[in-house]
């Protein structure tokens, strides 16, 4: 593993709720990608290669249009480290969730 990313997915949308049920779909598109993910409650972290994770961050915006945004948003933190690795989540914040 030599990247960690942070996404923030934001849609262009009327109500809280379309909010909430567009990013619900994202995350069960991460989920589904079989990488180690948290979600938090402004972003969801990702960890595995940079390459990879790339393709997830861009496959969220297209998630969030197909699930009835005309317009997305997202915020991304990335962490990358290609000749060494990065922090994984478990080591950023186990020790605050115990």
């Amino acid at each position: 593993m030599n990247a960690s990313v942070a996404i923030q997915v934001l849609p262009h949308v009327e109500t809280d709720e379309e909010v909430v049920r567009i990013v619900d779909e994202v995350i069960d598109y991460i989920k589904s990608t079989g990488y180690t993910y948290y979600v938090g409650p402004c972003e969801t972290a990702i960890e595995g290669d940079y390459d990879e994770l790339m393709e997830v961050v861009k496959n969220c915006q297209k998630i969030a249009i197909k699930a009835g945004c005309a317009k997305v948003a997202s915020y991304v933190k990335i962490s990358y480290a290609p000749e060494e690795k990065v922090l994984t989540i478990d080591e950023k914040v186990t020790k605050h969730h115990q």
